[in-house]
């Protein structure tokens, strides 16, 4: 996987997908992939963010120590792992428009053949974690991305609740993952590098 360039671009607001984005980043360095690890821009208002203490503290504990994204990390990268979690069933307003400020890359065909995959989560099991991959994935099948979804090509991902889009994990009130989803994580990373590698060598 040496020849293969990672971009890992997660939201997070509590650290759910900061963790799973952390994950993702370990397996892809094992795997000998080049990497980056980058945050989606905070767009909500600080009188926002402190009304949450768990979203403050997270907010100032990663904004100084996690670059932010930059539409270029879509050119640079041959693979991209998406973290992001359900809003109301779709992509967060914040990745939203992260992924709308594509349009110049996609007109000049650059996101054409990128090997994509993406992770989420969610308070409930039901509560709308497929509906936003799929949704994430479409607007890739507008970019002529090849989605590199995990399936069920590995046992882990039914320890990690079994959804075959990518890998989702419920939280609880108190930020606590509900589902045992690292081994899951790992996997869908390697997968995404093996698709990858694929296209990148030829």
């Amino acid at each position: 996987m040496a020849n293969v360039k990672l971009a890992i671009i997660y939201y997070s607001s509590t650290g759910t997908n900061y963790q799973m984005a952390q994950w993702a980043e370990d397996a892809a360095q094992q795997a000998g992939a080049e990497v980056k690890l980058v945050r989606v821009p905070e767009l909500a208002p600080m009188e926002a963010i402190e009304q949450n203490p768990a979203w403050k503290e997270h907010y100032l504990a990663t904004k100084d120590k996690v670059p932010e994204a930059q539409v270029e990390d879509l050119d640079w990268a041959d693979a991209l792992v998406f973290s992001f979690p359900t809003r109301f069933g779709t992509l967060p307003a914040q990745a939203k428009q992260y992924i709308d400020q594509a349009g110049g890359l996609w007109a000049q065909g650059k996101l054409v053949n990128k090997v994509v995959s993406a992770m989420t989560s969610a308070q409930n099991p039901h509560g709308g974690q497929e509906a936003t991959l799929l949704s994430l994935y479409t607007s890739m099948f507008h970019w002529g991305a090849i989605v590199a979804a995990p399936g069920y090509s590995d046992n882990s991902i039914f320890s990690a609740g079994g959804n075959p889009y990518g890998t989702s994990v419920s939280v609880d009130g108190e930020g606590n993952m509900k589902d045992d989803i690292e081994q899951a994580v790992r996997h869908q990373v390697n997968r995404t590098l093996e698709v990858a590698g694929k296209i990148v060598n030829g």
